[in-house]
């Protein structure tokens, strides 16, 4: 079976830094793109940034870009998400996925596995 466990998230204050980590397992993690989506109540899940394993390219959205990196770690089956100078706006549910297919895209549509999401929580 397919699964990915979120950890890392929690409260900190604006300016501060997490890191959030995806442990994967039940699939060829070298083969699948790996997301990392993030929700607050009331609004659509929205891609934040995403790792494409097989030409190991990376995309970050407009509003984390410079701030937060992602990385893996294939001996691990690991992706994490480091985020820095973190703002009351990046609360949020983060969520890791696993695409359907090796290059990944921004829309829920295209992933087909998700961890249970982890609580970041940003004060002002």
């Amino acid at each position: 079976d397919v699964q990915l466990q979120a950890s890392g998230g929690g409260l900190v204050q604006a300016g501060g830094s997490l890191r959030l980590s995806c442990r994967t397992s039940g699939f060829a993690f070298g083969d699948y793109a790996i997301a990392w989506f993030r929700q607050v109540p009331g609004k659509e899940r929205e891609g934040v940034s995403r790792i494409d394993n097989k030409e190991v390219t990376v995309y970050y959205d407009v509003s984390v870009k410079g701030r937060f990196t992602i990385s893996s770690d294939n001996a691990k089956n690991t992706v994490y998400l480091q985020m820095n100078s973190l703002k009351p706006e990046d609360t949020a549910v983060y969520y890791c996925a696993v695409a359907r297919s090796a290059v990944g895209g921004s829309s829920v549509r295209e992933y087909n596995y998700w961890g249970h999401g982890t609580l970041v929580t940003v004060s002002s």
